[in-house]
């Protein structure tokens, strides 16, 4: 270990993963302590060493044992894991009170671009219809993406309006104020989002494409380096990366 390198602890064996892995290697401003996978996670909380930084891109069955290591160990932590319900999503939350934690659906910033950009559009063309379309690769796991549920918050941030998570069968005419979810699934997509505006004889569609997954691997990589030496508390992507 040379003078100034931050020690971290990795959890997750799979693509992000091993590009994390990666990248943490080119970069040289990091020392790998360890990295645990599904056959392993059982003894993070108890006999990993300790790390400056956790970065998590996992599985949510991993969930308690990454709290109980940064419980234990004061461990700032980076979050990718996706499929969280509200009660895991309030543990991370109240992880916060320890260290300082970042959770983030996706890691690009041409995505965080793309909330704003949701959230600004929505506002001006609030009565048109709202659909939302994403495309992953044929491996991904849960649907629809914890990125397009992000999308979907842009649109409705008090959570009141229905959601349609696809359509089948004669569903009728199209209530009002619905947002409706679409997820596609083939090949090796790194990820496609859509948010769609139908109003009166127009459309207005935004659109990201990542056309590799380094894009959230450098995004992860760069939130890390900002949550370093932050005072405890639970932090968004954008605080990070846009507010200073």
């Amino acid at each position: 270990m040379t003078s100034g390198q931050t020690r971290v602890v990795l959890v997750g064996d799979g693509r992000m993963g091993t590009l994390i892995r990666e990248a943490l290697s080119a970069d040289g401003g990091f020392l790998l302590l360890g990295a645990y996978d599904v056959d392993t996670i059982g003894t993070l909380a108890t006999d990993a060493p300790e790390a400056d930084l956790v970065i998590d891109f996992s599985n949510r069955a991993a969930l308690p044992h990454v709290l109980s290591y940064v419980r234990r160990t004061g461990a700032a932590l980076v979050s990718g894991t996706t499929g969280f319900d509200e009660a895991e999503q309030a543990q991370l939350r109240a992880l916060g009170e320890r260290g300082p934690v970042i959770w983030s659906a996706n890691y690009s910033l041409g995505i965080a671009a793309l909330r704003r950009a949701t959230a600004l559009v929505s506002a001006a063309l609030s009565p048109w219809d709202v659909e939302i379309v994403e495309t992953h690769h044929n491996q991904k796991a849960d649907a629809p993406s914890g990125t397009a549920e992000a999308l979907r918050a842009c649109v409705d941030p008090d959570g009141g309006r229905p959601v349609a998570y696809g359509r089948q069968g004669m569903v009728g005419p199209r209530p009002e104020r619905e947002i409706g979810m679409h997820a596609l699934r083939g090949g090796t997509v790194a990820g496609t989002h859509e948010v769609h505006f139908f109003g009166e004889d127009e459309e207005v569609c935004l659109t990201h494409r990542a056309t590799s997954r380094q894009i959230f691997v450098s995004g992860a990589v760069a939130a890390a380096k900002r949550l370093l030496g932050r005072a405890p508390g639970f932090y968004t992507f954008d605080e990070l990366m846009f507010e200073g």
